[in-house]
């Protein structure tokens, strides 16, 4: 799914990587010292920092200009879907077939009555999250087929592997959601699948989490659950989950993505309206072109959800990629997808919706240099965009094919640095510290000083992989790489995860629920 990337055949890296083991009660420890270890969870991000801007009023409107043309003259197609042609020539759209042709303006006013900012609710209520305005929300990687475990073999991926990063993504103290398909369980029927991937969302963590949209049945089912667990009146009043609907680029919403935007938008859910794009197969080399694309796209999905049911929740997505023109393989960490990501976050505040972009998106096929390099890239810019939702924020690996256990824990540890960089400067009397340079003096240090002594310990983000020791005692303990010491942090976690309390009369009813469910259709695989 996200973001559609095709799967190649099943294989296992062969590689022969040693097994990696480190002594996990020295990996608590550490996790313990540097308090970047499980814990009690941050709050979704409320961004103190500036955004960084690409385009200036004058190419704003520019590429604006060039979306209305899309959608006036081009158009985008509604695949099979006959009720969405009947709403939108009822709503003064013109309809050719399939395809459907918006007036200048029609989509921007039917969007007016979109929330500009809503509250996502969790089933534990302090973990509600804000999403647009300021707010930045990380959630994990979402989508592979494929696994990297923590003995080093790429395989496919099963449920018990969802459930551990369901617990993963429960206990990171900077990721404020557990996601969605945070890998794909291929030991279960496809036909019923989503119903134990809702359920370890809802059993293993009490964070906000995001419902299925493989089909619209499975909508249909994601929110009886949701309801069982909030309520009926709850969900149609609140959003509870948040849903990845994307655009089939360029220019084409198909018969199964609208089916779930339409079950999630009647009910209040929230769609993340999001164009999958690898700019020179999906959308033009261009940055502009490219911004030009999506900005079509999103409006005429986005303002679809109002049409359904005014008022419902629906944020401007995108997932923005290069490509090697030379292989056509997706590329990550590169200047352009930046370049569109910043414009597209323009975009979206002018037209008062969320944004959602970004994550830690890399190509390489381990958590390597090259991975760090390119997730690093992909990570700041999604922050000083401005960027509301961040899917893939942690775990994503070969171009989303692969969860990877080592760079999750990597990856959410490099979620608490931004969330310490968006606290942005204290300027208060302690963040001043006038006292200690008068107390210091010139000549001297300030590593005795009574300010120091008094905020030696959370002074600054103190990582629970990094190795900051002398070359000695690296050697000592080992020559460990980050990757052996995010193995052993992340057994670690999973050997000390506590499932946070569920009703049991939910549970049950959850259970009961998923039974019936499976009784009532056959195995399918496909």
């Amino acid at each position: 799914m996200d973001d559609m990337i095709e799967q190649p055949a099943a294989g296992n890296d062969g590689g022969g990587r040693r097994s990696r083991s480190e002594g996990r009660g020295a990996a608590a420890r550490r996790a313990s010292r540097s308090g970047g270890g499980p814990g009690p969870s941050l709050p979704y991000i409320t961004r103190k920092i500036g955004v960084y801007e690409v385009l200036d009023e004058e190419g704003l409107q520019l590429i604006e200009r060039n979306a209305d043309t899309v959608l006036e003259e081009i158009g985008i197609e509604f695949r099979d879907d006959a009720e969405a042609l009947a709403l939108w020539k009822e709503a003064g759209a013109d309809v050719r077939g399939q395809r459907v042709h918006f007036p200048k303006g029609l989509c921007r006013e039917l969007l007016k009555t979109a929330p500009k900012e809503f509250t996502w609710h969790a089933r534990n209520s302090a973990r509600n999250a804000h999403v647009g305005g300021k707010a930045t929300i990380f959630a994990p990687v979402y989508g592979p087929p494929f696994v990297r475990d923590l003995e080093g073999n790429r395989r496919y991926a099963t449920i018990e592997d969802f459930r551990n990063f369901v617990k993963l993504a429960y206990m990171a103290p900077s990721m404020h959601s557990s996601g969605g398909t945070v890998c794909e369980p291929v030991d279960i029927p496809v036909n019923k699948r989503h119903l134990d991937m809702v359920y370890s969302h809802i059993k293993y963590s009490d964070k906000p989490f995001m419902g299925s949209v493989t089909a619209p049945e499975r909508a249909e089912d994601t929110i009886a659950m949701a309801k069982i667990v909030f309520g009926d009146d709850f969900v149609e009043n609140n959003c509870v989950t948040l849903n990845l609907i994307n655009a089939n680029s360029p220019m084409v919403f198909d018969e199964t993505m609208l089916g779930a935007l339409k079950v999630y938008a009647r009910h209040n859910q929230a769609s993340v309206v999001s164009p999958f794009i690898l700019s020179g197969a999906m959308s033009p080399v261009t940055v502009a072109g490219t911004l030009t694309q999506i900005l079509a796209e999103v409006l005429a999905g986005a303002s679809f959800t109002q049409l359904i049911r005014k008022g419902s929740p629906v944020l401007y997505g995108t997932f923005a990629a290069s490509i090697s023109m030379q292989s056509g393989a997706p590329t990550f960490g590169t200047p352009e997808p930046s370049l569109v990501s910043y414009g597209a976050a323009q975009l979206a505040r002018r037209l008062g919706l969320p944004f959602r972009t970004g994550g830690s998106l890399c190509g390489s096929k381990i958590p390597d240099a090259q991975a760090a390099h390119e997730s690093a890239n992909t990570l700041n810019m999604t922050l000083l965009a401005g960027t509301n939702f961040v899917l893939h924020a942690a775990g994503w690996l070969e171009g989303g094919l692969v969860s990877s256990y080592e760079k999750f824990m990597i990856d959410q540890d490099q979620l608490g640095m931004m969330q310490k960089m968006a606290e942005g400067v204290d300027l208060s009397e302690n963040g001043q510290a006038l006292d200690a340079i008068r107390e210091v003096g010139p000549g001297s240090h300030y590593l005795g000083c009574g300010h120091t002594q008094a905020n030696f310990q959370s002074a600054f983000y103190r990582s629970p992989l990094a190795d900051n020791n002398s070359f000695e005692q690296w050697e000592i303990e080992g020559q460990k790489r980050i990757e052996d010491r995010a193995n052993a942090l992340c057994r670690s976690w999973l050997d000390h995860y506590e499932a946070p309390p569920l009703d049991p009369a939910i549970d049950e009813a959850l259970l009961a629920y998923i039974q019936k469910r499976k009784d009532s259709m056959p195995d399918a695989f496909t």
